[in-house]
């Protein structure tokens, strides 16, 4: 069973994510973030607080994981993929 991920990010990166054009992610490995998992986003601004986006409640597939090769230690470079649009709040 594949596990998902609720994740912050900030309204900097998210019209990038949506477009196709940030294709990535680098996060602490804190979760053991697999290929196959699913990440939805939810969109803060740099206050941490939620805001209302487009991306939010967008499924997206973690396609690949990479540690070690540069990557800092503890973190890891995830490619992402959307998936199918969540269905509930926006």
């Amino acid at each position: 069973m594949r596990t998902v991920h609720i994740l912050k990010l900030n309204s900097n990166f998210a019209m990038a994510v949506l477009k196709g054009l940030k294709t990535f992610e680098i996060r602490k490995n804190d979760r053991g973030y697999q290929t196959g998992d699913h990440i939805i986003f939810q969109v803060v601004d740099d206050s941490g607080r939620e805001q209302p986006h487009e991306l939010n409640n967008i499924d997206y597939v973690i396609t690949y994981v990479l540690s070690g090769w540069g990557i800092q230690e503890g973190y890891v470079a995830l490619g992402i993929r959307k998936g199918r649009k969540r269905r509930g709040k926006q």
